[in-house]
């Protein structure tokens, strides 16, 4: 089973800065959500609240009150009512957490849709940077830079792990931010390529470090391997567009975003009609046309499990590098114990390979974070409620805890900080004690998606691999992260021209991506495609985005 991530819902996936043709298209529904008003002074709302709380301390409300929260329903991971870490909190905090469920498949339209009524719950998780910006006017949530003050972890961690220029770049055009981010202490990209090193190794003598070096080793696999087609995906061409993209000095896929990438003229332009993007569809297109890109793994639709078909491909030796992260790599290992035989093979995930502009990553990021419905401004325990989320979200033991779960009940924890399950707990989805009794992911709810938000390097080490903790070393040390994209904060009549125009802008850009990557459009139609896109409106969604930035440089420096 592939680790669950919510790379559906991310507008950049891990560049977070601009929004997503999917997030301009939500601020129609978004003009009737409750208004927020004025600041509140939180102090005076502080039934429950403690008056010493601090950061690294444990919260416990001094009169117990619930919080509702959004969740999202894995097809994989169903939420049971057995499950342990809601008992478990509410025994830490004294706080009760009750659930509004949405379907994996649709998430962010319902989000959306129950934000817009008035009818989300108070904690609204699974959010990234950007996608607060469509309920800014109608105040429908509550702006988050207002009350952070009132969040010591939170301020604490920032400060720690170097995160405040990055902070200041969740302003909307109001100067304020609606949403706080999971913190990463260090930033990786999650997703980058999962090869067969034994088989690279045995016909190139290494790893690949370009995507020159991986043209010539699939080539080499075909021949040795020659029912095989190499290389695959797994997510619509999504990821690999991604983790690609930076290499050949543009942005693509997952981190698409809004489409606008600085020009030699400082002005934003549209990466789609760039020769940088040309160049990354041409590589693309290559391997295709060559046998060595399976065309499968570009279209199949991809439900959340995302690599399980290239699993099984992987299992029969027929791909040998394919899209994921440490949890795809484990699940390639699980098939090709089945086949291969253990101990006879070695997957690894490796660092995305380096292109034409050099050996770039992603900027570094934030994580999924949350908003909170704009009603508990007026609750006697909006104080409470602050102080709580700060202790779930970015406490090292609350963190610890959404992982792992209960410490000497399902873990220990050495002197050195090494964790490790005890007897009877597994988590099947990384691997550890595989075959114990009680799943502490299926069976008891740790380790889902809010484990996921805010990391320090050691907790994120904690469930890796050896394999994966080289990952991070390696990409650490040998990749460069990009500069972050310049912010561009909309007001909301901007918002509202930009979402007629960035949807059928985007999913032009989509069919023709592919089309020309499948050998289905001739690459001399690509002015034409150019074309289609300034017909399209291009020119003045672009004159959207450069007002909003220069705005925004103006007030901010």
């Amino acid at each position: 089973m592939t680790t669950p991530h919510p790379f559906p819902f991310a507008p950049s996936r891990r560049s977070f800065v601009g929004l997503s043709a999917a997030a301009f298209a939500t601020v129609a529904l978004a003009s009737c959500g409750s208004d927020s008003g004025e600041e509140v002074d939180a102090e005076t709302q502080n039934v429950g609240a403690m008056e010493d709380y601090a950061a690294d301390t444990q919260f416990k409300a001094t009169e117990p009150f619930t919080v509702s929260m959004l969740w999202t329903d894995w097809p994989e991971v169903p939420v049971e009512d057995t499950w342990r870490i809601f008992d478990h909190i509410k025994e830490l905090t004294n706080v009760e957490i009750t659930l509004t469920h949405i379907p994996f498949s649709d998430a962010t339209e319902k989000r959306s849709l129950l934000i817009s009524a008035g009818d989300a719950p108070t904690l609204i998780p699974l959010v990234y940077t950007g996608e607060d910006a469509p309920f800014v006017s109608s105040g429908a949530v509550v702006p988050m830079s207002d009350y952070v003050d009132k969040m010591p972890n939170f301020q604490k961690y920032v400060e720690e792990w170097d995160l405040g220029d990055m902070i200041d770049n969740l302003k909307q055009s109001d100067g304020k931010y609606y949403m706080v981010p999971g913190l990463q202490e260090v930033s990786v990209p999650v997703f980058s390529l999962v090869i067969r090193k034994d088989v690279f190794e045995e016909l190139t003598g290494a790893v690949p470090n370009t995507w020159e070096e991986l043209h010539e080793g699939l080539k080499l696999i075909k021949e040795k391997y020659p029912d095989a087609v190499p290389l695959a995906d797994g997510f619509e061409a999504q990821s690999m567009l991604n983790y690609a993209s930076h290499a050949f000095g543009t942005k693509a896929g997952w981190g698409f975003g809004d489409g606008s990438i600085p020009g030699p003229d400082g002005k934003l332009t549209y990466v789609a009609v760039t020769d940088e993007y040309k160049q990354l569809v041409e590589n693309f297109r290559v391997l295709v046309e060559e046998g060595l890109l399976d065309r499968e793994s570009l279209t199949a639709s991809n439900d959340g499990s995302g690599a399980a078909s290239v699993s099984e491909k992987f299992a029969a030796e027929t791909c040998f590098a394919a899209s994921g992260s440490s949890g795809t790599a484990i699940e390639f290992a699980q098939a090709l114990n089945e086949t291969v035989g253990e101990g006879s093979y070695s997957v690894t995930l490796i660092p995305p390979p380096a292109g034409p502009a050099g050996e770039n990553i992603e900027p570094r990021n934030f994580w999924h974070g949350f908003m909170l419905n704009s009603q508990i401004t007026q609750s006697e325990n909006f104080l409470a409620t602050l102080q709580f989320l700060d202790w779930l979200y970015y406490n090292p033991d609350a963190r610890e805890m959404l992982r792992w779960g209960e410490k000497d009940v399902n873990y220990t924890k050495a002197e050195d900080g090494t964790i490790e399950l005890m007897d009877g707990f597994a988590l099947e989805s990384y691997n550890i004690n595989s075959g114990a009794e009680t799943d502490i992911n299926v069976d008891l709810g740790f380790s889902t998606f809010p484990a996921e938000s805010t990391e320090s390097r050691a907790l994120k080490e904690s469930y890796s691999t050896p394999e994966f903790v080289e990952y991070i070393d390696e990409v650490l040390s040998a990749r460069t992260p990009r500069e972050p994209y310049p912010p561009k904060p909309m007001d909301e009549s901007e918002l509202e021209q930009a979402s007629l125009l960035a949807t059928p802008i985007k999913d032009a850009v989509d069919t023709a991506t592919l089309q020309f990557i499948m050998g289905e459009r001739d690459m001399s139609e690509w002015d034409a495609f150019v074309g289609e896109l300034e017909a399209a409106g291009l020119p003045r969604y672009l004159e959207l985005l450069n007002t909003a930035r220069d705005r925004f440089v103006e007030a901010n420096g």
